[in-house]
């Protein structure tokens, strides 16, 4: 009878007269080799892979490749912008930055091709602030794109339904300017720095004040370069994800003479005031008036009560004696 207390492996030796070690080793070699048959299978499913990063200098052993499957990353987008960073000259990157990445969430490719473009225009951008810029919602290739080729924003934004920007000079007439800003992305500010609206807000507040703060407005008719200088010397693009590169005054027009009208109304609200005093006025005069009559009707009253006072101090003055009839 086969004893089957002690376990699989003595009953296999007893079945087939081994000892327990021979069946134990038996086993071990068994998972061993169907391991090693997994892992032969998961490498030959990427040996193209590995040739392509090998021959292209990307530096990516097979077993790399094997557990990018196993942490749920496509080995393809890895090699790909390994090979495309390596072959622009971008080495030092390591693997496990791409595939960190991608597990964050990031386009690898969109990021590797936006450091190709700063790695030629030799502008300085690393890995980890490409990566950040991508992960932040940004498009970090336009941001590089437009550092090196600077792109040009209305002011005001039409978007918005204003065509112009109106400002007053002193002498109280309006001019109505439209600037055209250029401008190039600023990679250091661009995670947390203020949006293309803020610069647009930050320059049409600029031009309107330097406007304002002419003389006269045949003084920005005649060089309207004064309001671009004015507004470059106030650094407008601190903060921002943005450089200014320069401010054009594309258009300007005279508008209405707001100094005019302002003191037109205000004559007009004068006017007002004086009609409103001089009816108070007169008001006042008529009540004085009506007062003056009600007074004087009352004074008859107390002189006709008066004079019915006579007769009776004549009837009481007889009576008594003390007024006697003469005769003449």
């Amino acid at each position: 009878m086969i004893q089957i207390e002690n376990g699989l492996p003595l009953v296999l030796a007893q079945a087939e007269g081994l000892s327990p070690l021979s069946v134990v080793v038996m086993i071990g070699i068994f998972i061993v080799v169907v391991s090693g048959l997994i892992v032969l299978v998961l490498v030959l499913k990427h040996i193209n892979l590995w040739i392509r990063s090998f021959v292209s200098r990307a530096k990516i052993d097979p077993f790399t490749l094997v557990f990018m499957s196993f942490r749920k990353v496509n080995p393809n987008a890895i090699v790909d912008a390994k090979v495309s960073a390596v072959q622009a000259g971008l080495e030092d990157i390591p693997t496990r930055a791409y595939e960190a990445h991608y597990l964050a969430g990031g386009n690898i490719q969109r990021v590797i091709r936006a450091l190709i473009a700063a790695h030629r225009a030799r502008i300085d951008l690393d890995w980890d602030t490409a990566s950040a810029i991508d992960l932040a919602g940004r498009d970090v290739l336009e941001a590089v794109r437009t550092s090196v080729d600077p792109k040009v924003i209305d002011c005001p934004d039409p978007r918005h339904g204003r065509t112009t920007l109106d400002g007053v000079a002193k002498d109280g007439i309006q001019l109505k300017a439209r600037a055209r800003v250029t401008v190039r992305t600023n990679l250091k500010q661009l995670v947390g720095g203020a949006t293309q609206e803020t610069v647009i807000a930050r320059v049409g507040e600029g031009i309107v004040s330097a406007i304002g703060s002419c003389e006269t407005h045949k003084e920005v008719l005649a060089n309207p370069t004064l309001i671009a200088h004015t507004v470059l010397r106030k650094s407008l693009d601190s903060q921002t994800a943005y450089e200014i590169v320069s401010i054009d005054i594309a258009d300007i027009d005279v508008g209405d003479n707001i100094g005019a009208r302002l003191q037109a109304d205000q004559a007009e609200a004068d006017v007002r005031v004086a009609r409103a005093g001089a009816e108070m006025r007169r008001a006042e005069a008529v009540a004085m008036e009506q007062e003056m009559q009600a007074l004087t009707q009352e004074n008859r009253a107390k002189v006709v009560l008066a004079e019915a006072e006579i007769p009776k101090a004549m009837a009481e003055a007889y009576m008594n004696g003390s007024l006697r009839a003469t005769k003449t």
